[in-house]
C-alpha cells in the first residue's frame, strides 16, 4: 500500500518520468532548467539469446492517467464542424432535386451511384492495405530467413532458377528517396510546362504534391536465361509495387483538383542487355519490356474519384493499361542506348519476331453447365465461347448456343516475340445477357510449341471442368522468297476461318519524315501516319508542331499473298491537342500518301527496302523514311520433306530449256526463228467481271462506348475476294443501312467452280469487326452475263447486301472502243474508280541474244511487264541468253490512248538486261487491235517475241436486246430527267429490220399526259437516239412513280399498229436519282400490242 501511495503522490505532483519526458518532447524543455538525464537501466535492452534475431523496439505502455497531449479546444471544435458540414453536404442533392421539381428517381440514382463508388473505393483501399501487410510480412520473414540461413541451412540445399535479390531491393530502397526528388523535378520542370502549353484552358495546371512514399519498388525474384544468345544477357524480374505514392495536380482557374493516392503494379519485366561489345561499358544498350500485361490497381483522389464509379473503374484502369502496353508491353519495348552511334538501333528497338504460331481452336468437351431456369430448379446447358490470348494479341471465337461439347473449328495466327516467356492462354466463358460466366482457362508456354513443332492435344481447363482441344503449329520465318509458291500452294489446301491462312508477315519500321508542308499561317503540322494492308489498319503516334517528325515505331501485318497485296501509307495532319470529338483527322489536302506494291519486296535484296519514299500530293522535298521487310512463313510439317518429294505442275507450254537449245558443236541444225507467236486456244478468252456494290440493310451494330454501356452503330465497308485479288469499298460512317454505289472490275476466266467471296466489316482503329459474309457462284453470271440480287449475310444475326454483277466479253473492234469510253464517262460515279475501257492480253514467248553476265556466263533472266499500276513477273529461266517459255498476262486498260506497256528483262542477281516501251495507241491503229512480232530491247542487245492484243469489253444483251437510259432528278428545277441513248441487239421478227422508237410513260398516270417518245429510226437493230425528256414534279411524288419504257416499231406507213419489241419498268423509289449514270437495261417480253 505504501508503494502504491508513493506512486500516486508522484503522479499527482508532476507525473511519471515517462510522462515528463513526453511533455518535454512536445513542448520543449523549461527555460533555465537542465533536463534530467535518463536512467541507464530502463533504456537498455538485452540482445536476447544467441542465434535469435534482434527484437524490434517496443513502445512503452501508457497508464490510464497517461494521456498524450492532444489538440486544443479550438482544433476539436473545427473537427466537429467539419464532420457536421460533410454530413450536410449529403443532403444537398436531395434539396436541389426538390427545389428543381425533379423526380425522386434522380435521388435514388445518385444514391446508387454513390454506393457503387463507395464499394469500389473501399475494395481498392482494402486490397491496397492487405497488399501492404503481405509485403511487410514478406520483408520480416525474409530478414529472419537471411539471418538464419548461414547458420541453420545445410550446404546441400539448392535454390530454384528464380533467385531472391534482396541486395538489389536494398539498393532500390536506398535510392528511392532520391528517385522521388528526381520525379518531382521532372514533373514540375518538364511535364507541367508541356501540359500548360498544350491547351489554353490548362495554363494554371500545376503539380501541388509529388511523393513516391516510403514503400519502394520490390523485385520479388530474378531469373537469368543462359545460353539463349551469346551476344545478349536475358533477365526476368518479378516486379511488385505496393506503394503509398501520392501525386496531386490542380487547375486553379477551374478550382479542379485530382490525383493518385496509392497504387499496385505486379508483372514480369524482361531486361535484355545487348549487344555485348569488347569495349566499355561492355553492354551496348538495355531493352526493357513486360512480357505480359501487368496487373494494375490505382486509388484515385480529388476529381478523379469519379473514375471509381462502377463501369468507369474498369474502363479507366483498362485505358491506363493500354497506355502502358503501347509503351512497355510486347511487342513494344523501351531501348536505352549506352554507347553513341550504336549500329542498327532499329533492329534492337523492333527486332524481327521469333516465329508464328497458328492456333487451331477445334473443340471443347465436358464443360460445366451455367444456365439455370425457374430460379435454378431446372438446369440448362451453356453458350460457350473462347478467348485466345498471346501477349496483347487477343481473339474471340463465335458463340455456340446450348452446347457443353462445342465445335468451333477456328484458326488464329499470332506473332511470337520472346521464347521462353510468352504463353498461349485460352479462357472459356458462357455467354449471358448480363455478365458472362467463367468456365475455365489453360496456359501453355510457347517454348513447348517450338520444341514440338506441331502440338495436337486436349488440355484440361483450370478453375473449371472440361477440356479444350487445340492444335498448335510453329511456323518458321524464312529470309527469302524461294519457297513462297510452295507455301501458297500449301495454304490453298488449308481450311481456315474466320481468316485465310497467311503466307508471310510484313514488318514496317516507320522512322521519320522530312519537310512536310506547313499549315495555314506557316504553322507547324501535327503529323501522324496510317498504314493499311487490305482491311487491317495501324496508326502511329501523333508528333505535335513538327514538320520533320521522328516516330521510330514498328508495325506488323499478316499477308495472304504478297504478290498481289499493297501497303497503303497516309500521312495525316491531326488537330492540335486535345482534339475535339470528331476532329481527329483532316481530309482533302491535308492527306499525303503513297502506295507500295509488296511485289517490289520480292525482288529486293534480303526482301527489304530501306530508303526514303516520296509522298504524293506534297512538295518535292516532302518524303518519308521507312524500312519495310518481308519474312516468308513455312510450316514445320513441310520442313522435313525432301525437295525431290515436292512436285508442282509446270506452267502451260513450259519445257526443259536445255533440251530446246542445241549443244555447242552439235551437228543438228537449229530450227528457223519463228516470226510470230503461237499462243494456245486459251489466250485472249478472259472476261471482265464488273461488280456493283450497291447497298446493305439491317447490319448489326458493333460500336460501343463507355465500356459497352452505350450502344452505337457501325462504320461498314465491303471486302471482295476473287481470282486471287481483293477489293475494298469506302467506309460509310455510322450507318446500318449504308449505300456505297461503287464499281469494281476483275479479270476472270471460264474455269468452273469460281466463287466471289464477300465480307462486310465495321471499321475500327485496331482490328475491324466482322459484320457477315456470303459467297456468289460465278457459274450463272458467266452463262447469263448478268446477276442482280439481295444476298443474305451469313454467320451474323441479321443483314443483307445488294450486288449487281455483269460479265463483259472483250471484242477487238476499234469502233466499239470509242463507244465504251463514252459510256464509261456516263456510268462512272464519283465514289468509284475509273472504269476499264479495254482488256489487254499479253503473250510473251521467248527472247534471244540477251547480254552475257561478266562477258562469258549466261544470265538467269526473267521479265517484268507493267501497265499503269499493275505489274506481273514471268518465271525465271536458269542460265541462258535465249530463254523460252510462255507467259500469258492480262491487264485492265482505262486510257488506251495514253497508257503504254513497259517490259523490263532482268537477270537474277545481275540487274537489268534491257527494256522496251510499247504505247497502246500503236495497237489502236493495228488490224484487230493486235501486234505480234519481235521487239528490240532499248539497249540494242537482245530481242523479245510477244503478242499484245486489245479487246473492248461489251456487256451481253438479253434475248430481246437492251436499251440504255440515264435517269436522275434535278432538284434545282424540280424536274425528273431521262435521256434515251440507244438500243442494241433488238429482235427482228420479219424479213426486214424494224423501225424502232422508244416510248416513256410515268405510272400511275390517268390522262397519259406524261407520255414521251423519241423519233423513229429506219431499219436498224441498234438505233442511236440521244434524246432528253423532262417531267416537272416534286421529288416525293417522283419517288412514288414508275417509269415504263417500251421499244416499239411501226409495221407499215398506213397502219397505226405498233409492234412492241420489248419493255422495261423502273421503280423510281429503288433507283438512285442522285447519280445520273447511264445504264443498259434488258428488255422483257410482252405479247400485248400497243398503239402510238
Amino acid at each position: 500500500m505504501a508503494g502504491g501511495s508513493q506512486c500516486e503522490d508522484r503522479g499527482a505532483s508532476g507525473g511519471s518520468p515517462a510522462r515528463r519526458s513526453s511533455q518535454r518532447r512536445h513542448h520543449g524543455a523549461l527555460p533555465g532548467r537542465r533536463p534530467r538525464p535518463r536512467p541507464p537501466g530502463p533504456a537498455l535492452r538485452s540482445p536476447g539469446p544467441p542465434g535469435q534475431p534482434p527484437a524490434a523496439p517496443t513502445k512503452p505502455d501508457l497508464g490510464p492517467g497517461d494521456q498524450p497531449a492532444g489538440p486544443g479546444a479550438a482544433g476539436e471544435a473545427l473537427a466537429v464542424l467539419a464532420s457536421f458540414g460533410r454530413r450536410l453536404l449529403v443532403l444537398v442533392p436531395v434539396y436541389l432535386a426538390g427545389a428543381m421539381g425533379l423526380s425522386v428517381g434522380f435521388v435514388l440514382f445518385g444514391l446508387a451511384l454513390y454506393l457503387g463508388w463507395r464499394r469500389v473505393r473501399d475494395g481498392k483501399e482494402r486490397s491496397l492495405r492487405v497488399a501492404r501487410l503481405l509485403l511487410d510480412d514478406e520483408e520480416r520473414l525474409t530478414a529472419e530467413t537471411l539471418y538464419l540461413s548461414h547458420r541453420e541451412l545445410p550446404a546441400w540445399v539448392s535454390f530454384p532458377d528464380v533467385e531472391k535479390a534482396e541486395w538489389l531491393n536494398k539498393i532500390v530502397a536506398q535510392v528511392w528517396p532520391f528517385l522521388g526528388q528526381y520525379m518531382e523535378k521532372l514533373l514540375a520542370e518538364t511535364v507541367a510546362p508541356a501540359v500548360r502549353g498544350s491547351n489554353p484552358h490548362l495554363q494554371t495546371f500545376t503539380f501541388t504534391r509529388v511523393e513516391l512514399g516510403e514503400k519502394p519498388l520490390r523485385i520479388v525474384g530474378v531469373k537469368v536465361h543462359p545460353g539463349q544468345n551469346k551476344q545478349q544477357i536475358l533477365l526476368d524480374l518479378n516486379v511488385s509495387y505496393v506503394g503509398d505514392i501520392q501525386i496531386d495536380v490542380e487547375v486553379k482557374k477551374y478550382f479542379c483538383k485530382a490525383g493518385v493516392k496509392g497504387m499496385q503494379l505486379h508483372g514480369v519485366l524482361r531486361v535484355i542487355l545487348e549487344p555485348l561489345i569488347g569495349d566499355l561499358p561492355i553492354v551496348g544498350a538495355v531493352s526493357m519490356f513486360f512480357i505480359r500485361r501487368p496487373t494494375l490497381d490505382i486509388n484515385w483522389t480529388g476529381m478523379t474519384n469519379l473514375l471509381d464509379i462502377p463501369g468507369l473503374s474498369s474502363l479507366s484502369d483498362t485505358m491506363i493499361m493500354d497506355s502502358i502496353s503501347a509503351f512497355l508491353v510486347l511487342p513494344n519495348r523501351l531501348l536505352v542506348p549506352l554507347v553513341p552511334d550504336l549500329h542498327d538501333v532499329a533492329q534492337l528497338r523492333s527486332p524481327l519476331p521469333r516465329g508464328i504460331i497458328r492456333i487451331h481452336l477445334l473443340a471443347a468437351r465436358g464443360l460445366s453447365s451455367k444456365d439455370k431456369y425457374v430460379k435454378g430448379l431446372i438446369e440448362g446447358k451453356s453458350d460457350p465461347y473462347a478467348i485466345v490470348r498471346v501477349g496483347t494479341q487477343t481473339f474471340c471465337s463465335r458463340v455456340i448456343d446450348e452446347e457443353l461439347n462445342p465445335q468451333w473449328g477456328e484458326t488464329y495466327e499470332v506473332i511470337v516475340h520472346e521464347v521462353p516467356g510468352q504463353e498461349v492462354e485460352v479462357e472459356v466463358f458462357d455467354k449471358d445477357p448480363d455478365k458472362d460466366d467463367f468456365l475455365g482457362r489453360m496456359k501453355l508456354d510457347v517454348g513447348k510449341v517450338l520444341q514440338a513443332g506441331v502440338l495436337d492435344d486436349w488440355f484440361p481447363l483450370q478453375g473449371g471442368q472440361g477440356q479444350v482441344h487445340l492444335k498448335l503449329e510453329w511456323l518458321s520465318l524464312l529470309p527469302d522468297a524461294e519457297k513462297l509458291e510452295q507455301v501458297l500452294q500449301w495454304n490453298r489446301g488449308v481450311s481456315s476461318r474466320p481468316e485465310p491462312p497467311s503466307a508471310a508477315i510484313l514488318v514496317v519500321y516507320l522512322d521519320r519524315a522530312q519537310d512536310l508542308p506547313l499549315k495555314k499561317g506557316n504553322k507547324e503540322p501535327n503529323p501522324m501516319v496510317q498504314l493499311s494492308v487490305q482491311d487491317v489498319t495501324r496508326e502511329s503516334k501523333a508528333v505535335y508542331n513538327n514538320n520533320c517528325p521522328v516516330w521510330e515505331e514498328a508495325f506488323r501485318f499478316f499477308l495472304q499473298d504478297p504478290q498481289t497485296q499493297e501497303l497503303d501509307v497516309q500521312c495525316l495532319f491531326t488537330a492540335s491537342p486535345p482534339a475535339p470529338a470528331g476532329e481527329g483527322r483532316l481530309q482533302g489536302s491535308d492527306v499525303r500518301g503513297l502506295t507500295l506494291p509488296l511485289a517490289r519486296l520480292l525482288t529486293a535484296s534480303e526482301l527489304t527496302l530501306d530508303q526514303w519514299f516520296q509522298l504524293s500530293g506534297s512538295g518535292p522535298s516532302s518524303r518519308l523514311y521507312m524500312k519495310t521487310g518481308y519474312e516468308g512463313m513455312e510450316a514445320e510439317e513441310i520442313l522435313y520433306l525432301d525437295s525431290s518429294e515436292v512436285r508442282f505442275p509446270a506452267a502451260p507450254g513450259a519445257s526443259d530449256l536445255d533440251s530446246e537449245s542445241p549443244q555447242a558443236g552439235s551437228s543438228v541444225d537449229a530450227p528457223p526463228r519463228p516470226r510470230h507467236t503461237t499462243p494456245d486456244s486459251h489466250f485472249g478468252t478472259e472476261n471482265v467481271l464488273r461488280i456493283h456494290v450497291l447497298e446493305a440493310q439491317d447490319l448489326i451494330a458493333k460500336d460501343r462506348f463507355l465500356g459497352g454501356l452505350v450502344k452505337g452503330k457501325s462504320d461498314p465497308y465491303v471486302k471482295l475476294k476473287l481470282a486471287g485479288r481483293s477489293f475494298r469499298s469506302r467506309v460509310v460512317r455510322e450507318d446500318l443501312n449504308p449505300r456505297w454505289n461503287e464499281v469494281f472490275e476483275v479479270i476472270v476466266t471460264s474455269v468452273p467452280g469460281q466463287e466471289l467471296g464477300v465480307e462486310v466489316f465495321d471499321k475500327d482503329l485496331d482490328k475491324d469487326d466482322f459484320l457477315g459474309r456470303c459467297k456468289v457462284s460465278l457459274t450463272a453470271v458467266l452463262n447469263s452475263g448478268f446477276l442482280d440480287e439481295w444476298l443474305t449475310l451469313e454467320d451474323v444475326p441479321s443483314g443483307r447486301l445488294h450486288l449487281r454483277l455483269e460479265r463483259l466479253t472483250p471484242r477487238p473492234v476499234a469502233a466499239e472502243l470509242e463507244e465504251v469510253l463514252q459510256v464509261n464517262s456516263l456510268i462512272q460515279t464519283q465514289k468509284s474508280g475509273e472504269l476499264a475501257a479495254a482488256l489487254l492480253s499479253v503473250y510473251v514467248e521467248r527472247a534471244e541474244d540477251l547480254p552475257l553476265r561478266k562477258g562469258t556466263k549466261p544470265p538467269s533472266p526473267y521479265a517484268t511487264i507493267t501497265v499503269g499500276d499493275t505489274s506481273h513477273k514471268t518465271k525465271t529461266v536458269s542460265q541462258t541468253s535465249a530463254p523460252s517459255g510462255t507467259s500469258m498476262l492480262s491487264f485492265l486498260i482505262r486510257k488506251p490512248n495514253t497508257e503504254s506497256l513497259e517490259l523490263q528483262v532482268r537477270g537474277e542477281g545481275t540487274g537489268a538486261l534491257g527494256s522496251l516501251s510499247l504505247p497502246l495507241s500503236e495497237l489502236l491503229g493495228a488490224d484487230q487491235l493486235c501486234v505480234d512480232r519481235w521487239f528490240t530491247l532499248n539497249n540494242g542487245q537482245g530481242q523479245v517475241l510477244l503478242r499484245a492484243q486489245l479487246g473492248s469489253p461489251e456487256a451481253p444483251a438479253g434475248p430481246l436486246g437492251q436499251v440504255k437510259l440515264t435517269v436522275w432528278y434535278y432538284s434545282e428545277d424540280r424536274k425528273l430527267i431521262s435521256i434515251v441513248h440507244s438500243c442494241r441487239s433488238l429482235r427482228q421478227n420479219g424479213r426486214d429490220p424494224p423501225d424502232p422508237y422508244v416510248s416513256l410513260l410515268l405510272h400511275p398516270d390517268k390522262n397519259r399526259g406524261s407520255k414521251r417518245k423519241t423519233a423513229p429510226k429506219k431499219r436498224t437493230l441498234n438505233p442511236e437516239f440521244n434524246e432528253r425528256f423532262e417531267w416537272e414534279l416534286p421529288l416525293d411524288e417522283a419517288l412514288r412513280r414508275k417509269l415504263d419504257v417500251s421499244v416499239k416499231s411501226s409495221s407499215s406507213f398506213m397502219s397505226r399498229e405498233r409492234e412492241l419489241l420489248g419493255k422495261v419498268q423502273l421503280d423510281l423509289a429503288e433507283t438512285d436519282l442522285s447519280q445520273g449514270a447511264a445504264q443498259w437495261y434488258d428488255l422483257t417480253d410482252d405479247r400485248d400490242r400497243g398503239s402510238s
